[in-house]
């Protein structure tokens, strides 16, 4: 058996079957009503154009003949429509109440200008109206301000595609449906929930997953950390939300910025590709030298182009070459370029400065002129050539010849002039100063290179077919039983390993249920949950024989949410009981526990004889710690909640050590700082708490 973890109130209890992922939305009675507060009295009035009413949306363009001249009113709650505006008794009217959903079209969608859609309850659709874009949008505005709730009119001053109603499902609870409001603009669906004051916007080119699911009632949005299920009052707007939510969660140009995008800004295309290479291609002797198959480029390049998101490149079924001339011709064809047409040039004449300090000031300058998501394309790309020329005794590509290759490429020239590729062979070579990377990054990095041929040297060995990594993970504990084998790329997350077991045994998220992959310790009787980002890879290549790893429940995950989203500052200090491992710390201390003050900021954990001492006896980048839960019971700690704590240096020393908390409270409240500071976000929503907290896995 596998050691409880301290954190822990009980072992974890039983769990269901998991592929329907999907929870059914269960919403209220006919009789709630969707308004608790009176609606804002607006009145409006003018010509509109209108088509009789439908029952199904609109397939084909309507032609201006099918449109009829209407005397509109908007007053005490009613949209009504006359002959005209001399008639006294409308022909037809709308209640703003029972509208679920307003509709602003592309212009010249059909015969009319500009013209919007209004859907209600009762399954109808109402299309209407007007030459005048600026009274078109007088309309949007007044027909918008009528019906939506007022505590979403934060979504009224957006320019949005759509407005609306719908039931959801997330966060915290899945156990009832909520009502929230929508609203659609340009590729980001601002959503109010229920329970929330402020409008929370979804980046749609950044969901890890967009499906239907459930006989096409609920559509399902997962971003990383986070899944919001969502289902319309009425198949007719549901089935307009899923098209429109569809189309703008795709890409939408052939500039970066449009593109499906990583939750690190990078193009989905690009992450796929590098991902790809990474794992399959690193030692393949000319990578990005040799041409693919044209054709098999097109159609790879025209797949992610469409929908990256629903693109799986796998080895056997894509050539290391076809994906390295997609990512080649990608940027090649890159609206705007990589470096862009207004600073290209600047980066072209930075070639010429002799002083090396200055060149790299110089581009470190520029690389603080690019938008947003081509900084943070060129930094995943030159990371990238970094560990390709890093196997060049392999593959044969230095950093010369990779800058001969995608000089020209990234500066779209036509490869006559060295200034391009000198810019990319000062990048690679420089890379470390001028993308500002740290220690952390590069151990990491160095680990996953170390990874990667330790994998290579296996296969060339015969002990294990190319490429594959099998290792053996436990599912809630350690038991023949329990035992799954699964394949290990170069590239996969804690989180994405925690999925698979999950998917792999059905598993499926109760409310409030976190699941994360642990490193297990069996010496040391300690565990440690990783982080959803960690790579696996490394991770196991370090194991020794006494550890494993293990996807479980984490139990008290919702205890430190909880503190972190009240916690004041970044910052815990408080007494500990303390113990050295054979006095190698030079403290002078006696085998045994002794009180000590801590002090943990962001930066360091710092070690205290007492409260009232002003300098401390010991401190440590919280970079290099790895904090476990539990400790060897034959060191018999004075407290069951203790942790465990390792500490290694960039020269390789070693220490250990041990921490004793007086409740299991303050344990938590250590362990939930120990996470955050060692991730480093610092913002206070319930999402972004899970994304610091987030461990190897998935939160209910």
């Amino acid at each position: 058996m596998w050691p409880v973890s301290p954190l822990s109130p009980c072992p974890a209890g039983s769990f269901m079957s998991h592929q329907q992922k999907t929870p059914r939305l269960e919403v209220g009675t006919s009789e709630e009503k969707p308004y608790s507060v009176p609606l804002p009295s607006v009145t409006h009035n003018g010509f509109l154009y209108k088509t009789p009413s439908m029952a199904k949306p609109v397939g084909e363009r309507k032609g201006q003949e099918e449109f009829s001249r209407r005397w509109c009113t908007l007053q005490d709650g009613v949209l009504s429509y006359y002959e005209n505006d001399r008639n006294a008794v409308p022909n037809g009217e709308i209640k703003v109440e029972e509208i679920v959903c307003l509709v602003n079209n592309p212009p010249n969608a059909h015969g009319i200008e500009s013209t919007f859609e209004i859907y209600i309850e009762s399954e109808r659709l109402y299309l209407f109206g007007l030459e005048s874009p600026d009274s078109a949008r007088e309309w949007l505005k007044s027909i918008a301000k009528s019906f939506v709730h007022p505590r979403a009119e934060e979504l009224l001053a957006l320019d949005f595609e759509r407005i609306g109603r719908l039931h959801y499902k997330g966060g915290l609870n899945l156990e009832r449906a909520k009502e929230g409001w929508f609203a659609l603009a340009g590729s980001t669906l601002h959503v109010c929930f229920e329970d929330s004051e402020r409008q929370e916007p979804l980046q749609l080119r950044k969901l890890q997953e967009l499906s239907i699911q459930g006989d096409n009632e609920v559509l399902v949005l997962v971003e990383r950390r986070r899944t919001l299920y969502i289902q319309g009052e009425r198949k007719l707007d549901f089935l307009g939300w899923v098209h429109a939510i569809q189309k703008a969660a795709g890409s939408a140009g052939d500039t970066l910025s449009e593109q499906q995008l990583t939750e690190s800004d990078v193009p989905l295309l690009v992450d796929r590709c590098i991902d790809y290479i990474t794992q399959c291609g690193l030692t393949s002797e000319g990578i990005y030298r040799k041409s693919g198959q044209n054709s098999k480029t097109t159609s790879l390049l025209e797949m992610l182009r469409r929908d990256a998101r629903s693109v799986r490149l796998k080895e056997g079924e894509h050539q290391v070459d076809d994906v390295a001339n997609t990512l080649k011709r990608f940027f090649r064809d890159l609206g705007d370029g990589l470096f862009t047409r207004q600073w290209g040039q600047d980066w072209l004449r930075a070639t010429a400065l002799e002083d090396e300090e200055a060149k790299i000031s110089e581009y470190r300058r520029l690389l603080g002129t690019l938008p947003t998501v081509n900084r943070a394309t060129l930094k995943a790309l030159i990371n990238h050539l970094f560990r390709v020329q890093r196997f060049s005794g392999e593959n044969q590509m230095n950093t010369h010849n990779l800058a001969i290759v995608f000089g020209p490429t990234l500066f779209q020239t036509d490869g006559k002039d060295y200034k391009a590729g000198r810019v990319v062979e000062d990048l690679i070579s420089h890379y470390v100063k001028i993308f500002n990377v740290n220690d952390q990054e590069m151990k990491k990095q160095q680990d996953e290179i170390m990874a990667i041929m330790k994998m290579r040297e296996a296969a060339s060995s015969g002990t294990q077919q190319a490429g594959d990594f099998i290792c053996t993970v436990y599912l809630e504990e350690k038991k023949t039983e329990a035992e799954q084998h699964v394949k290990i790329p170069a590239t996969m997350t804690a989180e994405e390993l925690t999925f698979e077991i999950l998917d792999r045994r059905k598993i499926v998220m109760k409310e409030k249920d976190y699941w994360s992959c642990f490193e297990v310790n069996e010496r040391e009787e300690a565990e440690r949950p990783l982080h959803y980002s960690e790579k696996v890879l490394p991770i196991l290549h370090c194991l020794g024989t006494e550890s494993y790893l293990v996807v479980k429940k984490q139990m008290s995950m919702e205890n430190m949410l909880i503190y972190l989203a009240s916690r004041v500052g970044d910052c815990k200090h408080g007494m500990m009981k303390f113990r050295e491992e054979r006095n190698l710390l030079g403290l002078g201390l006696s085998t045994g526990f002794h009180d000590r003050y801590f002090i943990l900021n962001h930066t360091c954990l710092r070690l205290y004889k007492e409260v009232r001492s002003h300098k401390p006896e010991k401190e440590w980048p919280v970079r290099n710690l790895k904090v476990y839960l539990g400790m060897k019971k034959k060191l018999r700690p004075p407290t069951c909640w203790g942790f465990t704590v390792f500490y290694e240096n960039e020269k390789h020393e070693k220490q250990q050590w041990y921490l004793c908390c007086d409740t299991q409270a303050d344990l938590r409240e250590w362990f939930a700082t120990f996470l955050h500071v060692q991730v480093g976000s610092g913002h206070g929503t319930e999402h972004a708490v899970f994304q610091e907290l987030g461990c190897g896995g998935m939160l209910g």
